[in-house]
């Protein structure tokens, strides 16, 4: 696993020398932009309309468009100036219970393990953290910009998870017509409540895939072969006006998926 970012994890006056790695990979599928004619990757380039010409590196600067094509400047030396002089630290502030942050604030995940002579260190924190049943706040420093983020205990690792700042989550009531509380027939709720039920389970991840992905690489893998591809027939879900007949039907489908109990056969006693 490669190391995206050294540093240290820090709380009170404790400092434990940590690495960092990626704990999620994103595996969609991407595509390359060809010319149609002779099936060349297109490039894409940094070109200035005014001047009429392509930019290098060396002549692209920072600008912040605080109007309508207006802009300040804003030189890399000057944004360094600005950066937090902690930035090779995961600086613990506070501790609080995992289920007091909602998870709409959770943005990326990163696995946390041990730096050089960290090793005590880093299991002190981490049992502490597991026996509490504690997360920690933390502020961390990341390609010039400071995050907000978590760090608790998955399985046998430090886990770090950058979290969005308040600002950043929008207010739930900018959502349009949203409806406001309304009075339900209680049948419909006694059969919700009951579809709910039949359709609960333990979470178990290894069991959800992601079939368009795995179509879309079979597909792929026939058009290397050369073999043709078919598009599979789309499946029309029926259309159900009436909620109630919706909650019945619903019903109906998911209680075959649940196996009944057996029982053992008794055997008598000879």
């Amino acid at each position: 696993m490669h190391t995206i970012w050294k540093g240290s994890i820090s709380f009170g006056l404790v400092h434990i020398p940590i690495r960092m790695f990626s704990a999620t990979q994103d595996k969609s599928i991407s595509f390359r932009s060809l010319h149609e004619k002779c099936k060349t990757p297109i490039k894409y380039s940094r070109y200035c309309p005014t001047c009429d010409t392509e930019v290098p590196w060396e002549e692209v600067v920072k600008g912040y468009e605080y109007a309508d094509n207006q802009f300040v400047l804003m030189k890399k030396e000057e944004l360094e100036a600005i950066l937090p002089e902690n930035r090779k630290a995961i600086e613990i502030l506070d501790f609080v219970k995992l289920e007091e942050i909602d998870p709409i604030y959770y943005d990326k995940s990163y696995y946390l393990g041990p730096g050089e002579h960290g090793n005590h260190a880093y299991s002190l924190l981490r049992d502490a953290m597991a026996e509490t049943g504690k997360i920690g706040v933390a502020k961390i420093t990341i390609r010039s910009k400071q995050s907000l983020a978590v760090v608790r205990v998955h399985q046998s690792c430090l886990v770090m998870e950058t979290i969005f700042y308040p600002d950043e989550v929008r207010d739930v009531a900018q959502v349009p017509e949203v409806p406001a509380k309304v009075e339900l027939p209680e049948k419909e709720m006694a059969m919700a409540k009951q579809l709910i039920d039949q359709l609960t389970t333990a979470f178990h991840p290894e069991k959800y895939q992601d079939e368009y992905r795995q179509a879309v690489e079979e597909a792929i893998g026939k058009k290397v072969k050369g073999e043709e591809v078919v598009e599979a027939p789309e499946r029309q879900p029926e259309r159900v006006v009436d909620l109630m007949e919706a909650l019945k039907a619903s019903l109906e489908q998911s209680g075959g998926k649940k196996k009944k109990p057996t029982r053992k056969k008794k055997t008598a006693a000879r």
